[in-house]
């Protein structure tokens, strides 16, 4: 859309050359039949007729604040991650915890000290089950509680998402409760609140991960 805005000049592009382009850009994961799809859309699209200028003058403008966000996004990124290597943290020998998450997580946690167990750790992440109580009758809930901090408990979320991909361990969890007939996302956090006993052991001994069955 940086370069082409309008209907009229998505059609006048080759579609060698848009699928080159989709696939150059997304990796590898779009290719010839997307940029059969998009043209085809542009075909039979009404478009824009009236002031079509200014439009595409109000569209680039938009891109290029997302492009200056993405841009400003990643050098927050170098920042975080040159900060990260001051300290003498293991996180990311956890695969697929790369140094921005790690930093996210020690952030979040600080001193290790201040939590006795892995379970209290959980705890403060709000991944824990939620406990119901009326009378006599005690009932775990199987949602967590999100007390404690939203931010850790993204980074382990996303953390866990990325080592899922790249743990074996890791991924035989998920598989097993994804094969439990648990939904994606209940099965992430399981695999999140595992993720927090290991970080938790990493931190305490501040050792790389060995992973362990």
């Amino acid at each position: 859309m940086e370069e082409y805005q309008t209907p009229e000049e998505i059609l006048a592009i080759d579609t060698s050359k848009l699928a080159a382009m989709l696939k150059k850009l997304s990796r590898g994961q779009l290719g010839y039949s997307k940029a059969e799809k998009i043209q085809e859309a542009a075909r039979n699209t009404f478009g824009i007729k009236i002031a079509q200028d200014a439009f595409k003058f109000q569209l680039k403008q938009l891109i290029d604040q997302v492009l200056f966000l993405e841009n400003q996004i990643k050098n927050l990124d170098v920042e975080i991650q040159t900060y990260y290597t001051q300290f003498d943290c293991h996180l990311t020998s956890i695969p697929g915890i790369g140094p921005v998450t790690a930093a996210a997580i020690l952030s979040e946690v600080g001193d290790i000290k201040r939590f006795k167990d892995a379970a209290s750790l959980v705890a403060y992440a709000g991944i824990d089950p939620t406990v119901k109580q009326s009378g006599q009758f005690l009932s775990n809930n199987n949602k967590m509680s999100k007390r404690g901090s939203p931010y850790l408990r993204r980074a382990l979320f996303l953390g866990a998402s990325n080592a899922i991909l790249y743990d074996p361990v890791l991924t035989e969890y998920y598989n097993k409760k994804r094969a439990q007939g648990k939904h994606h996302l209940t099965a992430v956090g399981a695999v999140a609140r595992k993720l927090t006993y290991i970080v938790f052991a990493i931190m305490r001994d501040n050792k790389d991960y060995v992973a362990m069955t």
